[in-house]
């Protein structure tokens, strides 16, 4: 009982700290990533769009929505930013988890599951974005926008407000630490054999 008190004490400590890091690394570094994400995001808008039209700037804690066919005088939509990219600092938590989270192994699973949770965040923020121009721009988004494509873009963007923002660090840290455990008793049992 001791040993799982114990066990439990220690894994709270190591995620406390997980956390404390990933959230002053956050803090510190989130104007820069926000850049990197909305160049990402506006690459597959524009890659989508015909003609291209959209831009995407990082400024302030907010994704700044321009469009080259927007009046010159009207108001450039702002999308919270830290919404979209809060999630990594719950994905090094979970990780920092771990008995040894510096072992090599675990800190390529952790960039690896980095790399993942960037797609979801840029996912995510072309869904916030088409939701905004199907439903929050009037008549505009009526004209341009049918009823299954503002439920597909909204429902897109409200699922991973509610639950994917949540889920998918969850998700990622799952899949990854089952193939890195795997992976780790491959090589355990292959130094058996050699012993």
């Amino acid at each position: 009982m001791k040993l799982a008190r114990r066990d439990i004490l220690a894994s709270a400590g190591r995620m406390a700290a997980g956390f404390l890091l990933a959230l002053a690394f956050w803090l510190g570094f989130s104007a820069p990533y926000e850049r990197v994400l909305a160049t990402a995001a506006e690459a597959v808008l524009r890659a989508t769009e015909r003609p291209a039209v959209t831009r995407l700037l990082a400024q302030d804690g907010e994704i700044l929505v321009e469009r080259s066919d927007f009046p010159p005088a009207a108001s450039r939509p702002g999308l919270p930013a830290a919404d979209l990219h809060f999630n990594l600092v719950l994905l090094a938590s979970l990780y920092a988890l771990d008995r040894r989270p510096w072992q090599a192994g675990r800190v390529a699973a952790f960039l690896e599951g980095c790399g993942v949770l960037f797609l979801i965040q840029v996912v995510a923020l072309v869904f916030q974005v088409r939701s905004l121009y199907a439903t929050g721009l009037g008549a505009w988004s009526a004209e341009h926008y049918g009823a299954v494509a503002r439920n597909f873009w909204s429902a897109g963007f409200h699922f991973y407000q509610i639950a994917g923002r949540f889920a998918a660090p969850f998700a990622i840290w799952w899949a990854l630490r089952r193939d890195g455990e795997a992976a780790d008793g491959r090589r355990g049992s292959r130094r058996r054999r050699r012993d």
